[in-house]
Parts: structure tokens; sequence; C-alpha cells
């Protein structure tokens, strides 16, 4: 431990222990998941609290060897056993990148709060330093960088294969691979009429998908490929969002098919049923009219569907008379 310790202070990095922790120190590999509590506070003689995680739902996460934003935590935790909790004073050369990394936190956290507005682009760290990132406190720092106290408590320690992977710490064979699996899944939730996690089965392949699309060139075959496997998530999703009523996602995806696919049938009828459901009967119609001149056998369903849109559309227009009736009666 003493190693360890002046290691850490070779770096500009004191570390004193206030809960030893448990067991033997993990072997930290690559791809090791880390769940852990953060408590920030300056180094001034009130030691000011600047953020706290405990104030919010989940513990933050962090993956070994992914870079994360704010490298000093990483080293940090890599020195500490399960259920250690630990404070760290860094240099400011450690905690110069702090206020970013807080800002996006507190965004995350707010959900989209009065702070999360991103500043106007201009040179990346010039304009944040100019600008400011919306909280007075983190713009001090930014104006006046100084050391920081990191208090840190490892909660737990999740090895390579231990846990699912999230998209964004995939391979891209490893997005492949799971892409297929994401599918069955989503399958076997549709077939139980588990609707809902269908639907969140195929928006993650589909986010996958996304991710490995943007890595092509656009019009090149692998580029095609990926764009063709996005087809069937896209439908089925709609399938999903429409048998919940939530319409526009479905007139959403289905245009992402018909886009490439003009012609696709599924596409169409789904779209024109998610049209009725958003109340716009006109483009329903001919959603539906293009259904019935590529598929004949599909004439009689869209018929039926014909009739209870003009039902409704009567009962709408009696409606309207109603209220204009009483509007001036």
């Amino acid at each position: 431990m003493a190693d360890v310790l002046a290691d850490l202070q070779s770096k500009g990095i004191i570390k004193r222990i206030l809960y030893g922790g448990a067991g033997d120190l993990p072997q930290f590999s690559d791809g090791t998941k880390l769940f852990f509590h953060y408590r920030t506070n300056k180094c001034d003689d009130e030691k000011t609290l600047l953020d706290d995680s405990r104030k919010h739902d989940k513990p933050m996460e962090l993956i070994v060897g992914k870079k994360f934003k704010l490298e000093v935590w990483e080293t940090c935790l890599v020195t500490m056993r399960q259920k250690e909790v630990a404070e760290f004073t860094v240099s400011t050369v450690h905690a110069a990148s702090y206020p970013l990394v807080a800002k996006s936190l507190r965004d995350i956290f707010e959900k989209g709060g009065a702070h999360s507005k991103a500043p106007k682009h201009c040179c990346g760290m010039m304009a944040m330093s100019e600008e400011g990132v919306g909280y007075p406190d983190l713009n001090e720092l930014m104006k006046t960088p100084q050391p920081l106290t990191f208090t840190l408590e490892l909660l737990k320690v999740e090895n390579p294969g231990e846990y699912n992977k999230e998209s964004w710490v995939m391979t891209e064979d490893e997005k492949l691979k799971a892409i297929p699996s994401l599918k069955e899944e989503g399958n076997s939730y549709y077939k139980e009429k588990n609707y809902t996690v269908a639907a969140e089965k195929y928006g993650e392949a589909l986010g996958m998908l996304e991710q490995l699309v943007l890595k092509e060139k656009p019009g090149e075959k692998e580029w095609v490929v990926l764009e063709d496997m996005k087809t069937p998530f896209l439908l089925n999703f709609a399938q999903c969002k429409l048998l919940l009523k939530d319409f526009y996602p479905v007139i959403e995806h289905t245009t992402t098919v018909l886009t490439r696919d003009p012609d696709n049938v599924k596409a169409l009828f789904r779209r024109a049923k998610a049209h009725v459901g958003a109340w716009n009967p006109k483009e329903a119609k001919t959603d539906f009219q293009r259904v019935m001149e590529l598929d004949e056998t599909l004439t009689s369903a869209v018929h039926r569907e014909l009739k209870a849109l003009a039902e409704k559309e009567h009962q709408k227009d009696s409606e309207d008379k109603a209220k204009l009736k009483n509007l001036f009666s």
C-alpha cells in the first residue's frame, strides 16, 4: 500500500483512506466495470461542496480502459478495494477538466433542465471559458483552476464477462453478434404481447446498427448491407408502437423504411393505420390506396380499414356540427 500511495503522490494525488473496504485489491483489467459514488469539495477553508452523487438515484459507472473524460477518477479507483471509501486530493492539472465533466453530469441528472442548453459553438474550450458552462461555481473553476478533493466510495466491481455490455463499449463484432439475439428477444416478448419491452429490444438493435452505419461511407456495400438490416427492426418497432397506440413513432419509422423502399407494403399499411390514429385521414387514404395497388390480397383488409375510417369521419363531422350549433344557439 505504501508503494501505491507513493506512486499516487508522485502524480500529484494524495490519498487518505476513510474506510478500508473488504477483500483483496481487484485486478482491474481493461473492461472491468466499476460502480461508485463521488463527492467533490474545493480545498478552501470551508471545504465547499460542489457535487455529491448520493443525491441522485443511481451510482456512477466507469469502464476501466475506456478513457473516462475525468481520467483521474480511474487512476484513483483502481487503487481501491470494494466498499472502500477514500479521499483523494488532486493537483490542479488533474482537476482542470472537472468543470466540463461536472456540467455534463449535472445536465444528465437534471434531465434536460434549464442548464442543459449547449453553449454557442466557437473554439471548444475557448468558447466555454468565455461563455461559461451554465453553473456559477463551475464557471469560477474554469476561470480559476485549483486543486480539488474527491471522496470516492467503490461500491461494486464487475469483471469483463460478468455484465451485459452497453453498446457504447462494444466492439463492432460484438454489436453484430448481439443484434440477432436482440431480435430473438424482441420476437419472444412480442409473442407474449409485452409490446413495450419488445420495442425496447428492437430499438436497442437499431441503436447498434446506427452506430455501425456511421462508420461506413454512404452508398458503399457495407453501408447498404447495414441499412437493409435496419428495415425489419424498424417495421417490428413500428408494429409494437402501433399496438401501444403511440402513433407518431410509427409514422416516423415507417417513413424511414419507405424512403429507401417506397413500395414496402408492410410499412405503408402500418403507416396508414398510424395516420388514422393520429387523425391524418387524407394521408391514411393515400397509403391505403397504395397498399391495394401493390398487393391485391390485402384489398378486403384495406376496405375494412377505409370503412371504419369513413365512419369515424362521419362521427367527427356530426360532432363538429353539434358544436357549431351549440355555439350559435
